[in-house]
């Protein structure tokens, strides 16, 4: 049997100038591409939701404990709203019981994965416990909160998703101690 022109041809094509070669390459190249993009991206961008010191952390579980029940002996509750078109941020803390050291309230927006972008506010709340503190822009996530007194004798904690939740209420109320 005599061969035809068009495999005559085919032969005579050098093998990059054929589409099968390159669509079976394509699949393990994109892989490639992607791996040293992903080692690009572990080695510039570190992982910030790993604490060094856990074991500290950990230690110190049960003295926020301690703080937890003493918001709840005192009644404490929190409510806070934030105005973005005057950049502030209100609020009104309820106390059943003042404690003893009074006046400054220590506010802390800890963001979910960057630490560069938490902060950290301090209030004074008037006689009837309202405040309003400058907050420059508040950026869409899941903020941890944690209120505290001057003296960090208790605290308040909750999550708020802006811009969903448009206020927050924290109330010790969820911290009573087990009977």
């Amino acid at each position: 049997m005599y061969p035809n022109a068009q495999t005559l041809s085919a032969a005579a094509i050098p093998w990059y100038r054929h589409r099968w070669p390159w669509l079976l390459m394509a699949g393990p190249a994109v892989v490639v591409v992607a791996g040293l993009f992903t080692a690009w991206l572990a080695v510039r961008h570190g992982d910030a939701l790993v604490a060094d010191d856990y074991y500290k952390q950990g230690k110190a579980i049960n003295k926020d404990l301690r703080r937890d029940r003493e918001a709840w002996r005192l009644g404490a509750d929190i409510r806070l709203a934030y105005d973005p078109a005057a950049g502030m941020l209100r609020g009104r803390l309820q106390m059943a019981e003042k404690p003893a050291q009074g006046g400054i309230l220590y506010l802390n927006l800890a963001h979910p994965t960057q630490p560069a972008r938490d902060r950290a506010l301090l209030a004074r709340p008037a006689a009837d416990g309202s405040f309003a503190v400058p907050l420059d822009e508040l950026e869409q996530a899941r903020w941890r909160l944690v209120a505290e007194d001057g003296s960090h004798a208790w605290r308040l904690h909750g999550n708020w998703a802006w811009p969903q939740q448009r206020e927050l209420e924290m109330s010790a109320q969820a911290y009573a101690p087990a009977e």
